[in-house]
């Protein structure tokens, strides 16, 4: 047997030399806008039952021709159909309508949201809280979505119309969600009417 082998510290450096000219891989392709939407979908599950619910949208109310008419009177007569619920409310059109996108998204994310296309996971109810307490318990309910995975929650926060001070529970929700939770959150939208109207928020979680 030979113990002398010259080559073997040749063989080693050629080896040690091929491989440092080997040059490294690519750097990764960023994910696209389908790729991150889909990432962050993951695990919600459709409902079928729930895709097409009988708040949808009614048809608009159209007034009959004709000379002469009171516009006052027209409009006193659509607010009375309102009021009786033979009118639909266009929430959309309201000044408390809400409606919110992370730049990273597709607008239309939020009329997919608003129109019921993903399930509501859970919900929290802000009736009755006040001050650092709403806070509080925006992180704890949001905390415990994102522990959990739930990508589509409900917060009621109420329409403040009783509220000299205007919707205090719904600004305080807005300002938390566009605050520290900014980067975590794909979009929020007011509720359909069925759901709680514009006294709700549907909130897409990544």
């Amino acid at each position: 047997m030979f113990t002398n082998r010259p080559f073997d510290k040749l063989k080693k450096r050629l080896t040690n030399t091929v491989a440092a000219h080997v040059p490294p891989p690519p750097p990764p392709k960023p994910a696209t806008d389908e790729e991150l939407f889909v990432d962050a979908m993951r695990g919600v599950q459709e409902i079928p039952e729930f895709r097409v619910l009988p708040c949808a949208k009614a048809p608009k109310h159209v007034l009959p021709a004709g000379e002469g008419r009171d516009p006052d009177s027209d409009a006193l007569d659509i607010l009375g159909q309102i009021a009786s619920g033979k009118h639909p409310i266009n929430l959309s059109d309201t000044q408390e309508y809400v409606e919110w996108t992370n730049p990273g998204m597709h607008e239309a994310l939020t009329e997919d949201l608003h129109t019921g296309r993903f399930s509501v996971q859970a919900m929290l109810d802000l009736h009755g809280f006040t001050g650092d307490a709403v806070n509080e318990e925006i992180d704890a309910f949001l905390g415990e979505s994102f522990r959990r995975g739930w990508r589509c929650v409900k917060i009621i926060h109420g329409r403040g119309l009783r509220s000299v001070k205007g919707p205090v529970l719904k600004d305080a929700v807005i300002r938390r969600l566009l605050g520290q939770y900014r980067k975590r959150v794909l979009a929020f939208v007011s509720a359909r009417q069925c759901d709680g109207g514009l006294g709700a928020m549907y909130v897409l979680l990544k």
